[in-house]
């Protein structure tokens, strides 16, 4: 699961996906809300993925390109902290799921940010993508490819570092 945000005309727009294990699409989602703190638009597109997620019933790893947010769930100061949303989903998290909060780059946020651009709708409508839409199919692609790619690199080189021999010349990756 991913986010991204945009902010334009005293708005803000939101959009997150959920992808599989091997990088397909599950659900996602746009958003529009009224203009906040950059920070709270950005916890509060993490709470609509976890509900999303929950609704589902998927249990996965929770992706942010918002480095200030995943260290705050990261090292348990979410329980009291002093925006909302940030409480909110510490809810989410300890809910009886397993969740993991990990930081991603920007580059593999591309996919969401088409979503959060291209985000329509009434204030605080949640518009749900079941597929693909056209406009982030294309990107998609290359975000999948792109992650996919980092995640072979780092495999083999801890495989390499742990000189542990592979049989017949495959890998095989379980994530």
């Amino acid at each position: 699961m991913d986010d991204s945000v945009s902010k334009v005309n005293s708005r803000a727009t939101l959009g997150r996906v959920i992808i599989g294990l091997y990088g397909g699409w599950l659900v996602g989602f746009g958003m529009v809300t009224g203009l906040a703190d950059i920070f709270q638009v950005e916890a509060r597109a993490m709470i609509e993925g976890l509900k999303l997620a929950w609704a589902h019933g998927f249990q996965q790893v929770v992706e942010s390109d918002n480095a200030l947010l995943v260290d705050i769930l990261q090292n348990g100061l979410a329980e009291n902290n002093s925006v909302a949303e940030v409480r909110m989903i510490h809810t989410w998290v300890s809910k009886n799921w397993q969740v993991r909060i990990r930081l991603i780059s920007r580059d593999c946020n591309r996919v969401v940010d088409c979503m959060a651009n291209e985000a329509r709708g009434s204030l605080d409508q949640l518009i749900n993508f079941f597929d693909p839409p056209i406009f982030a199919r294309r990107i998609l692609e290359a975000d999948m490819h792109h992650a996919l790619s980092a995640k072979a690199i780092f495999s083999l080189s801890f495989f390499l570092k742990k000189k542990i021999k592979v049989k017949c010349g495959v890998i095989f990756f379980f994530f």
